[in-house]
């Protein structure tokens, strides 16, 4: 079990970035090591922001002013050496990908374990990972990383991610669907020879903070969009975690015209026919211990529930053969999509309790 640790993130600037911010200054065991913040990689930093040490970061998130301090904290300009000289031991990236397949493997050299919130290290199989294009794939520096990143999702890999000096966070529509799909893929239940489809809808948050045509407000407002059909990235953290095939799986996200929050709605066959009591039972015997998700029962969840909070939130209902299932699954893109579930990956691999900072 482990005291203070200290932490540091680089790419605070975007959304996830915030959040994580507001999470780790405020997790009670970071009082005594205030987290480290710091500019982006492979940029010349600003000659008035060295100056002064940084901006603070309520110039770029006004929202994190408060009566703690934390809108003072500075974003200093980034380097190996600063992360040295303040004895950072865990650093979290909120990266694009790229950014992380360069900077992972310098932060393993030098000691440092990393939480990646990118993409860039949460596929195993050279297949899946071919949507990133990733310059360096096949390389042996690539590979070695890849062979030591865990999938950082606490319900299905918490033992890993203790030891783990890699830990790649989830996809947020990945994370609403392994988490509703696995304990019933697990068991047996669910009849593969028909099928399973995840029609997921997220808010505008999800695609990140640089605008694009596609989240400007004259496109989303008032608007429900279906995109990457048969190619949305996270693909493949569902084919490799719930352990299915392409064909097997069908997975159509949206876009919502609100801030944030995802709602799954899944559609699944069963083996042999289920009762209500046997699918809470099976949901709950694979959830015992995992603090952050929220079963519903037969009430379906909705995202007003689960937004700004860190938990996933899973409810179903069955045909009244029981042979089927709807089942939806709903959480905060932003939380337990992405900061939340990556300072729950740190509550693990500091051996703290799982929902520390978090609830």
């Amino acid at each position: 079990m482990s005291t203070a640790v200290q932490t540091a993130v680089v790419g605070v600037t975007g959304y996830a970035g915030a959040e994580l911010a507001r999470l780790l200054v405020r997790h009670p065991r970071l009082k005594g090591a205030t987290p480290i913040f710091a500019g982006r990689m492979n940029a010349s930093p600003d000659v008035h922001d060295q100056a002064r040490g940084g901006v603070t970061l309520s110039e770029i998130h006004p929202q994190l002013q408060d009566s703690h301090g934390t809108g003072s904290l500075r974003v200093q300009p980034f380097s190996w050496e600063l992360l040295e000289d303040l004895g950072v031991e865990v650093l979290f990236l909120a990266t694009p990908h790229e950014l992380s397949r360069e900077a992972v493997p310098e932060a393993r050299k030098r000691g440092l374990r990393v939480i990646d919130l990118s993409g860039a290290w949460r596929l195993e199989e050279a297949t899946n990972r071919a949507v990133y294009r990733f310059e360096d794939e096949g390389s042996a520096t690539a590979l070695a990383t890849q062979a030591e990143a865990v999938y950082g999702m606490p319900e299905l890999h918490r033992h890993a991610i203790r030891e783990a000096g890699l830990v790649a966070n989830p996809g947020c529509y990945a994370t609403s669907v392994i988490l509703a799909l696995k304990p019933l893929l697990a068991a047996g239940l669910v009849d593969l020879s028909h099928g399973i489809i995840c029609d997921s809808k997220s808010g505008v948050s999800g695609a990140g903070k640089a605008p694009v045509a596609k989240t400007h407000f004259m496109y989303a407002a008032d608007n429900l969009s279906a995109y990457g059909v048969f190619s949305h990235r996270h693909t493949g953290e569902l084919l490799e975690q719930l352990e299915v095939d392409g064909e097997t799986l069908t997975f159509t996200p949206h876009l919502l015209p609100i801030p944030r929050g995802i709602l799954s709605t899944i559609y699944v066959r069963f083996v042999e026919p289920q009762t209500n009591a046997s699918i809470e039972a099976c949901y709950g015997d694979f959830f015992k211990g995992s603090p952050m998700v929220r079963l519903y029962g037969t009430t379906l969840p909705q995202i007003q529930y689960s937004v700004r909070t860190c938990y996933a939130d899973i409810g179903f209902n069955l045909s009244k053969d029981g042979h089927r299932a709807v089942i939806v699954s709903c959480l905060d893109n932003l939380l337990k999509g992405a900061a939340g579930q990556a300072v729950q990956n740190l509550n693990v691999m500091q051996g703290w309790g799982e929902a520390e900072g978090l609830e």
